[in-house]
């Protein structure tokens, strides 16, 4: 898989990222898409993972403050799951935040998804809520 990232809208690597967020969150999981498209995309990395040239998988990242990361809208489409392209994108990001010194690295995750998190070394903290008509739960990368 080839991982690209980009900040903010710039070029197409957003467009993959929002194409994908799009038919996973919105078309998928039926998320209003006021919610989804929060209007924050411009302060923010993108990542794609690509796959013979087509987008499979995105996240989004946010910097906070105190040299800390947190990952959000990770989305994979219906046609290349269970190929482990969604672990590889989140172990890239955690390279990459490693190679930068980055403190902290945290998500919001689906409960859903809880474990798959769980075998990439995040660890759940706090109590589930909910975000957008979904069960979410914090975890906390410690590797």
């Amino acid at each position: 898989m080839d991982i690209k990232w980009t900040w903010g809208k710039k070029d197409a690597c957003y467009e993959d990222a929002l194409a994908i967020r799009k038919a996973v969150f919105i078309g998928e999981q039926g998320i209003d898409p006021r919610l989804e498209l929060d209007g924050t995309d411009e302060d923010k990395m993108h990542y794609v993972g690509y796959v013979d040239g087509q987008p499979v998988t995105t996240a989004r990242i946010d910097m906070l403050a105190g040299n800390r990361v947190k990952i959000q809208r990770v989305a994979t489409v219906a046609s290349a799951r269970q190929h482990g392209y969604a672990g590889e994108l989140i172990k890239s990001i955690i390279a990459d935040g490693q190679r930068s010194e980055v403190a902290h690295i945290e998500l919001d995750a689906q409960l859903t998804a809880l474990p798959f998190y769980q075998e990439l070394g995040f660890v759940p903290v706090g109590e589930p809520f909910e975000e957008a008509g979904i069960q979410h739960r914090t975890v906390e990368y410690r590797g």
